[in-house]
């Protein structure tokens, strides 16, 4: 175990409520165990370990970011690596040669929480500072072969990873992935796709209604009731 692993563990320890840890297990549905510790403090920790034990080059990073990602023993560590990944001074690795950790964690975090934030941060900046090569794999993930492992949660991150652009939203990519699950059962897609129609609203309120009845026979209620909640 490194320094900064061995580290990370010791604050974690430290900062944990144990009685806090049952219910927020329980609220994830997590087989995964968590020491107690509330988010904001995640945060504060985080923040401590970045500058105790910083990152040096793009190798260094990718390695300890996986390295907490894999060995981890509780959901919080999982949480921390997912922030030391785009923490300030380390979001200018994130661009087409992250792609590779990126999507391993997608894939083995494969719950909302995990992919929620990988997708709409991590994604969501590779596709702004390389979008010649991270474009065409969203628009890939948009219609990942639902048999194979981790594509419900790759299809979510190509609807999603756009949902902080506002006015500067690819609107054909949006649209891509929202329509390549648009026929899907799945929850997570159903209202991942009302979610990010929701957020774009925000911009162009006339532009999602728009689209909402031009599909209205295509999406579910779920993703209908999400896209329009702020708009009637």
């Amino acid at each position: 175990m490194s320094a900064r692993r061995d580290d990370l563990i010791t604050r974690l320890v430290a900062a944990a409520d144990p009685g806090k840890a049952p219910g927020q297990q329980d609220y994830m549905k997590s087989d995964m165990p968590y020491h107690g510790v509330v988010m904001p403090e995640i945060r504060r920790i985080t923040k401590a370990i970045a500058k105790d034990h910083p990152f040096t080059t793009r190798e260094e990073w990718e390695s300890g970011v996986l390295e907490i990602w894999r060995g981890a023993t509780h959901r919080e560590q999982m949480y921390v690596a997912t922030q030391l990944a785009a923490h300030t001074p380390y979001r200018q690795w994130l661009d087409a040669a992250a792609l590779s950790m990126v999507e391993e964690m997608i894939v083995t975090g494969a719950w909302w929480d995990h992919v929620d934030a990988l997708a709409t941060n991590h994604m969501g900046e590779m596709l702004r500072r390389s979008p010649d090569a991270i474009r065409p794999v969203m628009l890939a993930w948009a219609a990942d072969p639902i048999e194979r492992d981790g594509a419900m949660w790759r299809r979510r991150t190509s609807i999603l990873c756009q949902l902080k652009y506002k006015a500067e939203t690819d609107l054909d990519l949006l649209f891509h992935a929202i329509e390549e699950s648009m026929d899907s059962k799945e929850f997570f897609l159903r209202k991942a796709i009302g979610w990010a129609l929701r957020e774009y609203a925000k911009t162009d309120a006339d532009e999602v209604l728009a689209y909402v009845e031009r599909h209205t026979d295509q999406l579910s209620g779920l993703s209908k009731r999400e896209a329009l909640k702020h708009l009637r």
